[in-house]
């Protein structure tokens, strides 16, 4: 791994690109030998800095759980990132465009947890028992590190591309519906840009909570009750700019919206 002072040098650049809305060069094209455990590393001071400055952790995003969003980035492993409470939108809410770097969309479900997940052995089963609900939302992706041609190193030391979350529609019991069946189609200027079904993260979206909760007891971490989880997309990524309209309609979950502005 790399000296803990350039995994503290890399999380420090990256905070400063998120609060200046710049953009890093790729960290693989700067640190050759870097890891996915230096990724991490870094993530975790990032996270770590930014509860010190006051912000409130809320919970986490996972990405690159389905086909279609490993085809889309080239990277065929999940990631994870963390979520903070100043990051989430309530669905409706008009988002400041400039706030992000690389702005894009995705449709995914959140699983809001009424009980703590330690790993490694977490199952499907055990994150159905622990969610209190699952409610639409919307992920909005910003990258703090260039795009072209970046690895899921930079990507996780990017916070797995994290910007913004908005939450909306009717939150559901996981009993109450056949998740792997949740569909939504996603909507830019009243156009329909994407459509997909929940399936598609892993086989059921619980998966992927599952597959977090073991990957964060690699780490000495887990899932804390009250918490936010991003089970990851179903469809690609849209591109937005300012100005656009974003609707995900979930059909009887509700739908959530946002505007760019």
């Amino acid at each position: 791994m790399l000296d803990p002072t350039v995994h503290q040098q890399i999380a420090d650049e990256l905070a400063r690109a998120e609060h200046e809305r710049g953009v890093l060069p790729l960290l693989t094209a700067r640190y050759a030998d870097m890891t996915v455990d230096d990724s991490y590393a870094v993530q975790r001071i990032w996270h770590a800095s930014g509860v010190a400055a006051g912000r409130r952790h809320a919970g986490r995003k996972i990405g690159l759980t389905s086909k279609v969003m490993q085809a889309a980035t080239g990277i065929t492993e999940p990631d994870y990132g963390a979520v903070f409470a100043d990051q989430i939108y309530e669905s409706g809410s008009t988002i400041e465009f400039d706030r992000f770097s690389s702005v894009r969309i995705e449709v995914e479900l959140a699983f809001v947890l009424g009980e703590k997940l330690i790993g490694p052995d977490v199952t499907l089963f055990d994150v159905l028992d622990a969610t209190k609900y699952v409610v639409p939302a919307l992920e909005i992706l910003s990258s703090r590190i260039e795009l072209a041609g970046r690895t899921i190193v930079d990507t996780i030391s990017d916070n797995a591309a994290l910007g913004g979350v908005v939450l909306g529609g009717s939150p559901v019991a996981p009993s109450a519906v056949d998740l792997r069946w949740v569909s939504a189609v996603l909507y830019r200027n009243e156009t329909i840009e994407e459509s997909g079904v929940a399936a598609a993260v892993l086989g059921h979206p619980a998966m992927g909570v599952a597959w977090l909760a073991n990957k964060l007891a690699h780490y000495g971490d887990s899932l804390e009750r009250g918490e936010i989880v991003l089970a990851g997309s179903f469809t690609r990524p849209i591109w937005v700019q300012r100005g656009d309209i974003i609707l995900g309609d979930y059909r009887d979950l509700g739908a959530v919206s946002c505007r760019f502005a």
